[in-house]
């Protein structure tokens, strides 16, 4: 699996989910698989089948969730910079054709959120974005075809 970059906030949510569903929905599953299995017969036991089934979706997820810790790179804070844009900078770029500006933070895909303004910075425009100035000028290929943007300002 391939190293992903995160914040310390990042990674002590992703810690909190693995502790979560180790304890609490692992335990709820359990309970389900024991109460389907006192109903008898299980080869025609629909229930007993489907709480199989939501163990092992549990098991992979918990599973994925530790693959990605394991190769988690925390970012330390104090290193970074606004001369260029890199991940964890916040980004305000004008679209040069209808000149809406939007601002993102350039994160790790673990914690991407557009409705928090954060997008991963392997999607075309954070791919397109990065170790960009402000001032530059970017054309970026999205599925839509090609935007360009201007980089206005570069913040932590």
């Amino acid at each position: 699996m391939a190293i992903s970059y995160m914040t310390e906030e990042g990674y002590k949510k992703m810690m909190e989910e693995i502790a979560y569903l180790e304890t609490v929905k692992r335990a709820e599953i359990s309970r389900q698989i024991a109460e389907a299995r006192d109903k008898g017969d299980l080869s025609e036991n629909a229930e007993y089948d489907a709480a199989k089934e939501a163990q092992g979706m549990l098991e992979m997820k918990i599973s994925q969730l530790k693959d990605k810790v394991a190769n988690a790179r925390l970012i330390d804070d104090s290193k970074l910079n606004t001369h260029t844009v890199q991940i964890l900078n916040k980004v305000k770029i004008k679209n040069t054709k209808n000149n809406a500006t939007m601002e993102y933070m350039l994160v790790s895909e673990s914690e991407a959120n557009l409705k928090e303004g954060k997008i991963a910075v392997n999607t075309p425009i954070g791919k397109g974005l990065l170790g960009k100035k402000v001032g530059d000028v970017v054309e970026i290929q999205v599925p839509s075809g090609v935007m360009t943007f201007e980089v206005i300002d570069i913040s932590i």
